[in-house]
């Protein structure tokens, strides 16, 4: 080994940009109120959760 310290890659470790509510869509919009309220408490753990159901929820798939 030489002790040459290069560098680690690691896909997927910056956080992807938030989502946007679908258009039209009354879970979208209560889960985007839901994170400006989370947000405003201080409560990023309830952010990140409302981010993954929006993500999750299945607009257009089938």
């Amino acid at each position: 080994m030489s002790g040459e310290c290069r560098p680690v890659h690691l896909p997927g470790l910056f956080p992807a940009p938030e989502p946007e509510p679908a258009a039209g869509c009354d879970v979208c919009g209560a889960l985007a109120r839901q994170r400006t309220h989370a947000r405003s408490a201080g409560d990023l753990s309830k952010v990140v959760d409302c981010n993954v159901e929006m993500r999750r929820h299945p607009h257009g798939r089938k």
